[in-house]
């Protein structure tokens, strides 16, 4: 027998939607609760876009910091400074160079000329101006100070001459350039001159900051060149003043005319052009000296050559190749890998001290907050509203007290864990009482059992694998904030992390300790998983 499917008639329609009103005509709410649903979150991510001036956030927002400091994460940086301040280049580096004492990078190209320096000496006296009494220098003594004298120790003034005064002796003939005067602040000096020599030195300085950047400095004028892009910039160092030939390029800046000129090369560093010296940021990719500082007898060698000198002649008397290479490592001054490595097993400790302790107070005072194990009204509501107390009070504010307590260090750490794991575990805990299955109670009491037997046999073994599968899930995200309740002082990585990033300039070490964070929290992830897992499976089988 075949049936086909036969067209309503219109008739037939209004007779169903007639015996049927409520199927055909919803309610507004049920008809329109998709769109109204979507229109509500519309309006609420509007309201919260204005209330929280994101647009103004991401306008004001300064990216191309931003971007320097993730690039800092994974590269590292060289600061030359090249100087020209007394007519001679002088390249000179930080005192903490990652490229250790001396250094002498092939990406700096000095050369040799003819350069007319200023000298810092005395004038003859029929250079100088009338005696002015207010000098530095001994008594009758005829020696001036130049102008970069004055432009370093500008903060001396001198007195006018017919005041009669010496902050040395009376009766001195020492004066200031006329240059100092403007400078300094000193007392008016005519027709002083700045006395300079002509000799050999190093005239010129060409810093390579990739295959088509480059700065060629010289102690009059610098150019800068980038890609296909050339800026000539003319250094007026009498008048202090930075002077760029023509309009800049979008990859520099000038704040003002006659200021420092900013030049931007992006990823690979970057320069600030002054009017006594070029100051160069040169960055690399990666993490230098990671494994050996400049101290080391190992730094700048090879994978070949650290083995070989490992296996070689003792570097020094009485201990091995091997344990002097490891001690280089733990105790690299710049990246301190021991440090890092104790804090980070403190940060493990606390989270496991702390949820320990919280899980053996939480255990037996969760039997005393269940209605169903212990029937007593007052009892429950006391425990229930103390680790209402405990919990509410977030684990960084604990940390904020008990280091304040304590002083900083571990101590501070565990107790704040201790504090709000033991309110979270025992409301958790005395909730999964509340729910067990009271037949197995009952069939253990109805052979005659004791209270504690009960409990024992006819509680415990419900409940004994939710109570352990939860203290593991805390411990593996106590892991987590341990490292936040350290950066407030309560020990740990996270104190490391945090004294890393006030520095502004050490990101690299503070991605470093990231990922070893990760590393941590994954691997005790996994682990606190697993175990779950078997708990909960033992607990269905």
């Amino acid at each position: 027998m075949t049936m086909s499917a036969q067209p309503l008639s219109a008739a037939r329609i209004d007779e169903i939607m007639a015996r049927q009103p409520d199927v055909f005509r919803r309610p507004f709410h049920k008809r329109f609760a998709a769109p109204l649903a979507v229109a509500a979150v519309t309006a609420y991510c509007i309201y919260a876009f204005w209330f929280f001036s994101i647009g103004q956030v991401f306008a004001n927002g300064n990216w191309n910091i931003a971007g320097t400091y993730l690039a800092d994460w994974v590269s590292y940086e060289v600061r030359p400074d090249i100087e020209y301040r007394d007519g001679e280049i002088e390249v000179t580096f930080p005192r903490f160079s990652p490229l250790g004492e001396n250094p002498d990078p092939d990406w700096i190209e000095t050369e040799q000329g003819t350069v007319t320096v200023i000298v810092d000496r005395p004038t003859d006296n029929s250079a100088s101006a009338a005696p002015a009494s207010g000098s530095f220098m001994s008594p009758n003594s005829d020696a001036t100070l130049t102008a970069e004298d004055n432009a370093l120790d500008g903060d001396a003034a001198a007195t006018p001459a017919d005041e009669g005064f010496s902050f040395m002796s009376p009766n001195s003939d020492a004066t200031l350039t006329a240059e100092d005067n403007a400078l300094g602040g000193a007392a008016p000096a005519a027709d002083e001159a700045v006395v300079t020599e002509t000799r050999q030195g190093v005239a010129r300085a060409l810093v390579t900051i990739y295959e088509r950047g480059t700065i060629d400095v010289t102690p009059d004028r610098v150019i800068v060149t980038r890609y296909n892009g050339t800026l000539d910039v003319l250094i007026d160092r009498e008048n202090e003043q930075v002077l760029p030939q023509g309009p800049l390029p979008e990859w520099a800046s000038q704040r003002a005319p006659g200021a420092k000129v900013f030049i931007d090369f992006g990823f690979y560093g970057r320069a600030e052009i002054r009017h006594r010296e070029v100051k160069v940021n040169r960055r690399f990719l990666g993490w230098e000296n990671f494994v050996f500082d400049p101290a080391s007898p190992y730094w700048g060698l090879g994978f070949g050559e650290v083995m070989g000198k490992a296996f070689g002649p003792p570097i020094e008397e009485g201990r091995s190749n091997f344990g002097i290479m490891w001690q280089n490592i733990v105790y690299n001054a710049e990246w301190q890998h021991g440090d890092v490595w104790i804090k980070l097993l403190q940060t493990i400790v606390m989270a496991f001290v702390g949820t320990l302790f919280a899980v053996f107070i939480a255990f037996p005072l969760s039997f005393a907050a269940a209605r169903n194990i212990t029937p007593n009204r007052f009892v429950n509501q006391i425990l229930k509203r103390f680790f209402d107390f405990l919990r509410s009070v977030d684990m960084l504010i604990w940390a904020l007290f008990f280091t304040r307590a304590f002083g900083p260090g571990p101590l501070a750490g565990i107790s704040a864990i201790f504090f709000t794991d033991t309110g979270t575990l025992g409301k958790l805990y005395s909730e999964a009482l509340e729910n067990i299955d009271d037949k197995q109670r009952e069939g253990v009491r109805s052979v005659g059992a004791g209270p504690a037997a009960v409990q024992r046999f006819g509680v415990v073994p419900q409940v004994l694998p939710i109570f352990a599968s939860q203290a593991l899930y805390f411990w593996e995200s106590n892991t987590r904030s341990a490292t936040i309740i350290g950066a407030v002082g309560a020990g740990g990585i996270g104190l490391k992390l945090w004294e890393a990033m006030r520095t502004n300039q050490d990101w690299e070490n503070v991605f470093y300790m990231v990922i070893l964070i990760l590393i941590v929290v994954f691997i005790f992830d996994n682990v606190s998983g697993a175990l779950r897992a078997r708990l909960v499976g033992r607990q269905a089988g």
